[in-house]
């Protein structure tokens, strides 16, 4: 039986991929870009809302961080060497909740009291540490698998037939008794354990093939 939290996911989304990235260096290509929220969006909002931000205050991570990445993207210069774009895209995630944390800890040390000054004339805000958490790192990480392990799972949905999936989704991922599922859906224990391989094994291929679409790149300049 395939648990989800035990699927191994990819480091790497497909749409990363050198083709797309390429795409984005104009401005102009609307489905490219399409593309690129509709794969990330959901994985910024998340990190986000989990680093302490509001609902609102993650929407605008989001916004921010793809504009950011627009402004970027024509010095855009494709080199495994140099790093991968998953670490890029953090680097500029971090940045945005880091200032909105600030923001945050900023109105409300001014609600509170004036922020004292300090001998090198400088508040004592400006001299706090960068508030955005230590554990973000891990927070991308857990949510880009998540978000990997969705993007697999939705192909392998273009794959195989509705109700085989959705016996394996009862079956492998909710881990319904099989003799529920048997009655159910009006189907033997062989047609469940026969649709369970079948998914499972698109499953891993989906997944391969997420792997092997690790891309390296870095904008230039940063």
């Amino acid at each position: 039986m395939i648990d989800e939290k035990h699927i191994e996911p990819p480091d790497e989304f497909l749409p990363t991929r050198r083709s797309l990235l390429t795409r984005l260096k104009n401005w102009d290509d609307q489905e490219g870009w399409r593309v690129f929220f509709d794969t990330y969006w959901k994985l910024i909002y998340s990190v986000a809302l989990q680093a302490g931000l509001s609902h609102t205050e993650a929407e605008d991570v989001v916004q921010e961080t793809v504009l950011g990445v627009a402004k970027k993207m024509r010095g855009f210069r494709y080199d495994p060497a140099i790093g991968s774009f998953k670490a890029w895209l953090l680097l500029n995630v971090r940045s945005r909740i880091a200032d909105h944390l600030r923001k945050k800890a900023s109105a409300k040390a001014t609600l509170i009291r004036p922020a004292p000054a300090t001998g090198t004339g400088t508040s004592f805000l400006e001299r706090a540490p960068d508030p955005a958490l230590p554990q973000l790192d891990a927070l991308w990480e857990a949510e880009w698998q998540r978000h990997s392990l969705e993007t697999a799972l939705e192909r392998v949905k273009a794959r195989v037939s509705a109700k085989q999936y959705l016996i394996f989704d009862l079956y492998a991922l909710k881990q319904t008794p099989i003799g529920k599922i048997t009655r159910s859906l009006g189907v033997s224990l062989g047609q469940v354990y026969l649709a369970k391989h079948r998914v499972a094994r698109a499953l891993r291929e989906e997944m391969r093939k997420l792997e092997r679409a690790k891309d390296g790149v870095w904008p230039e300049g940063e």
